[in-house]
C-alpha cells in the first residue's frame, strides 16, 4: 500500500469514528432525562382533538397585539466558559471592513454558532468587527454545546477550516485550541447542561365546552399575554428588551389557522416557561403559578402536569423548592438562569 493510500485509509477510519461518536451523543440528547419530574416536563403541548362543540361567549375585548419586536438586543459575546477560542494575530492593525470582507458567510460550524471579535485599537475592547474601526488582534469562538448536543470532531474541523481561511485572507497567523481538549470540554459541558435543563409546564384541560382561539386570546389578554410569532402561541413579554418571554401559552396551531377560527374547538392549553432562559428576577415561577390558577378559573379548566396527572396548587411550593436548587446549581457554574451565556448554552 502506497503512503497516499495508507493516509486515506487512516483518514477514513477517523471520519467513521467521529460520525459514530456524533451519533451516540445525539442519541443521548434525545433520551428521556432523569430528574425532578415537575421540572423536566417539555413545554410542548400535545395536539388536542378538535371537536365542534358549543363555544363559550365573551364580550368583545382587546385583540392581543403581536409579540413585541425589540430594536436593541445584547450582542452575543465570545466567552471562554462556553466557547472554544482561536486567536488570529496580524502584522499591523486591520480595518473592520477588511475583516468583514473575509469573514465566513456562515457563522456556524455544523450546528454550533461561531462568533468573531476584534481588539479595537482605540478602545482596547473586544467587539464584533465594525466598519470604520481598526483591530490589532482577532479571536474566533465556536460554541462548545447547545441543546442540539456537544461540539463534535466534524464540527471542530469545520471551525478550523473557517478560522484558517480567515487567517489566510487577512494575512494573519491562527493559534487553534487542541481538538481533543475542545471535544472533551464540549462533552463535559453538554453533560452538565443536560442534567440542569428544564422547561416547566402545566396543562389546562376544559371541564365543559371547548374554547375557540378568540375566547382564549381574550381571556389571556386580561393577564398580560399577547400574540406570539407562531400560530397558537401567546406570550407574556419580559420587561427586558431582547429577553425571551416570561411565559408562553400554547394550543393547537391548526385551530389558530382554521378558516373559521370561531368554529375551531380547543380543549387543552399548555402554560410554560423555559427555566435557564428566564432570569429569576423576572419572577417567572410566581407568574406561572398565578397565571395557571387565574386562567383555570376563568376558562373553567382543570390543572395537570405535563404527564397528565392532576396538579393541585398545593404542589407549587415543592416545585418552587426544586426550582431554587436548580437556580443554585446554574449560578455556581457561572451559568445563572437568564444570563447571556445561559441563554446561548440552552438554545
Amino acid at each position: 500500500m502506497s503512503p497516499l493510500q495508507l493516509s486515506l485509509a487512516v483518514l477514513g477510519v477517523l471520519l467513521l469514528a467521529a460520525l459514530g461518536a456524533h451519533g451516540w451523543w445525539q442519541a443521548r440528547r434525545r433520551a428521556v432525562r432523569q430528574g425532578p419530574a415537575p421540572l423536566e416536563a417539555e413545554a410542548v403541548p400535545r395536539e388536542p382533538t378538535l371537536e365542534r362543540t358549543a363555544e363559550p361567549t365573551l364580550d368583545d375585548g382587546p385583540v392581543p397585539r403581536s409579540e413585541p419586536t425589540f430594536t436593541r438586543r445584547a450582542a452575543a459575546r465570545v466567552d471562554a466558559l462556553i466557547d472554544a477560542i482561536a486567536t488570529l494575530t496580524v502584522e499591523a492593525p486591520i480595518s473592520g471592513e477588511t475583516v468583514l470582507a473575509h469573514a465566513p458567510t456562515s457563522r456556524r460550524a455544523g450546528g454550533k454558532p461561531l462568533l468573531i471579535e476584534g481588539l479595537n485599537t482605540t478602545s482596547a475592547e473586544w467587539e464584533a468587527p465594525a466598519p470604520g474601526q481598526h483591530y490589532r488582534e482577532l479571536q474566533v469562538g465556536v460554541q462548545l454545546a447547545n441543546r442540539a448536543g456537544a461540539l463534535n470532531e466534524i464540527e471542530y474541523s469545520e471551525f478550523v477550516q473557517k478560522v484558517q481561511a480567515l487567517a489566510e485572507g487577512l494575512g494573519g497567523l491562527a493559534d487553534l485550541p487542541d481538538m481533543l481538549d475542545v471535544v472533551a470540554r464540549a462533552r463535559e459541558l453538554d453533560g452538565f447542561a443536560s442534567e440542569h435543563d428544564a422547561q416547566l409546564a402545566m396543562r389546562l384541560v376544559a371541564r365543559g365546552p371547548a374554547w375557540s382561539p378568540g375566547y382564549i386570546q381574550q381571556h389571556a389578554a386580561h393577564h398580560g399575554f399577547v400574540a406570539g410569532a407562531l400560530p397558537g402561541r401567546l406570550v407574556l413579554p419580559a420587561a427586558e428588551e431582547g429577553a425571551p418571554p416570561v411565559l408562553s401559552l400554547q394550543f393547537d396551531p391548526q385551530a389558530a389557522l382554521a378558516e373559521e377560527p370561531e368554529q375551531a374547538a380547543v380543549r387543552e392549553l399548555t402554560l410554560a416557561f423555559d427555566v435557564p432562559q428566564t432570569a429569576p428576577d423576572a419572577a417567572p415561577f410566581a407568574a406561572w403559578c398565578a397565571a395557571g390558577e387565574a386562567l383555570a378559573a376563568a376558562l373553567d379548566a382543570t390543572l395537570h402536569d405535563d404527564g397528565g396527572q392532576p396538579l393541585a396548587p398545593q404542589a407549587f411550593p415543592a416545585i418552587g423548592e426544586a426550582l431554587q436548587q436548580l437556580y443554585g446549581a446554574l449560578a455556581r457554574r457561572d451559568l445563572a438562569a437568564g444570563s447571556a451565556v445561559a441563554r446561548r448554552l440552552f438554545s
